[in-house]
Parts: C-alpha cells; structure tokens; sequence
C-alpha cells in the first residue's frame, strides 16, 4: 500500500480515511432518485433536466437543474424529443373546394 500511495502521490493517511469512510446510503438520495425517475416517467421520457427539476420542485422537494443533471447522469436517463409530425401530401382534391392552379403558380401578365 506504501508503493501505491507513493506512485499515485496520496498520503496513507487519507488514503485510510477514504478506505473507512461509512459506504452508508442517505434516504434523502433514495428519495430524490426515486422522484426524478417519477418525473421521467411521467414525461414519457422527453422532460431534461430542467424540466424534471421543475416538476420535482413542485412535489415539494427543493432541486436544482445542475442537481438533476447530476442525477439523471448518474440514474443513465435520457430525454429524447418526439420527431417532428410529418404530413402526407394527398393525392386526391379535396370535394368541396377545387384545385383550379393545380400548382402552376407562373405569373402570366407583367
């Protein structure tokens, strides 16, 4: 271990501290992931990081956009726009108002 704290250039006694240091999971941390996975859900997968720092911000519980990024990082989410609606061009003309251009929008007379 004296070799390894040499090469990395770490005192043995911080390394022994961040060795023994309680690996205990907050209930707070639990509480916030569970919400911000909620809030994802509930976007169906489209609201980013301010969004969901909004939405979580409503239920009560008080989170920064900068936070949320950190969790949604951490969590593996990704917010993903729904694609633009494409329109189909119709083939028929419409029954009650005819097409009398038929798209020949050419300027006969100067």
């Amino acid at each position: 271990m004296k070799t390894l704290c040499q090469v990395f250039s770490v005192n043995r006694s911080s390394y022994k501290y961040w060795r023994n240091r309680p690996n205990d999971i907050s209930p707070g941390r639990v509480k916030l992931d569970g919400l911000v996975r909620e809030a994802h859900a509930a976007s169906h997968g489209s609201a980013g990081a301010r969004t969901i720092a909004d939405i979580v911000s409503t239920l009560g519980e008080k989170l920064s956009r900068y936070r949320a990024a950190r969790i949604i990082k951490r969590l593996g989410l990704v917010g993903c726009q729904m694609p633009k609606h494409s329109y189909k061009k119709s083939g028929e003309e419409h029954v009650a108002i005819p097409n009398h251009l038929e798209r020949q929008f050419v300027v006969t007379r100067a």
